[in-house]
C-alpha cells in the first residue's frame, strides 16, 4: 500500500486510502448484478488516512459510461459513523448482518443496497467505488432519495475522496 503525501500551506497531509481486495481491474462475476448472471455481491471496502476534521462518510459505486444524460449509479451509503473504516463482502445486501453499518439507499435499479455491474452489450464499462470523508454527521434522507440529488449533497460536504475502479464487460467470465 502506497501512501501519498500531499503538503498544504506548510502541513504535510496523507492522502485518504481506499483498498478493495478482489475487485480488480477486470470485475468477476462475484461483483456482477443477478440479472446479467452474476451473485451481486458487494466488494470488500477498507479505507485509512483519512482527514481528522471527517465526521462521517459515505460510499458510492458510479457507471460514468452508461447510455444515460447522468451514468448509472449502483450502490450510495451514507451515515458511516467514524468508527467504521471496513465493509465486509456483501454488506450491501439488505439481508447482510452489515447492511446497518450505513444507510443505504435506492440505487438506479430502484434497489435499495448493492447492484453490480450489468452494462448493455458492448464496449467495457468502467466502475468507479468513492468512499468520501465528510464533514457532517449524516443526512437527514429517505431511502428513495435520487441517487443523483443525493450524489450532489455528498460532494458538497466532501472535505477528501479515494476511489478504485474496476471494468466490466457483458460475456466476461
Amino acid at each position: 500500500m502506497k501512501k501519498i503525501l500531499i503538503l498544504m500551506m506548510g502541513v504535510i497531509m496523507y492522502a485518504m486510502n481506499l483498498q478493495a481486495p478482489g475487485f480488480g481491474e477486470k470485475i468477476s462475476l462475484k461483483y456482477v448484478y443477478s440479472k446479467c448472471g452474476g451473485e451481486n455481491i458487494s466488494p470488500e471496502l477498507i479505507w485509512s488516512d483519512f482527514p481528522k476534521n471527517t465526521k462521517s462518510f459515505a460510499i458510492t459505486m458510479f457507471d460514468s459510461d452508461a447510455p444515460t444524460d447522468h451514468g448509472w449509479w449502483h450502490w450510495m451509503v451514507t451515515n458511516i459513523p467514524l468508527e467504521v473504516t471496513h465493509f465486509p463482502q456483501n454488506a450491501g445486501s439488505p439481508q447482510s448482518p452489515y447492511f446497518n453499518l450505513g444507510f443505504q439507499s435506492v440505487n438506479d435499479y430502484g434497489e435499495i443496497g448493492y447492484g453490480g455491474p450489468c452494462p448493455p452489450a458492448g464496449e467495457a464499462h468502467r466502475y468507479i467505488i468513492t468512499v468520501y470523508a465528510l464533514d457532517v454527521p449524516g443526512f437527514q434522507i429517505d431511502r428513495e432519495i435520487n441517487p443523483q440529488s443525493l450524489s450532489e449533497a455528498i460532494k458538497e460536504h466532501t472535505i477528501q475522496s479515494a476511489s478504485v475502479m474496476g471494468y466490466y464487460q457483458r460475456g466476461w467470465e
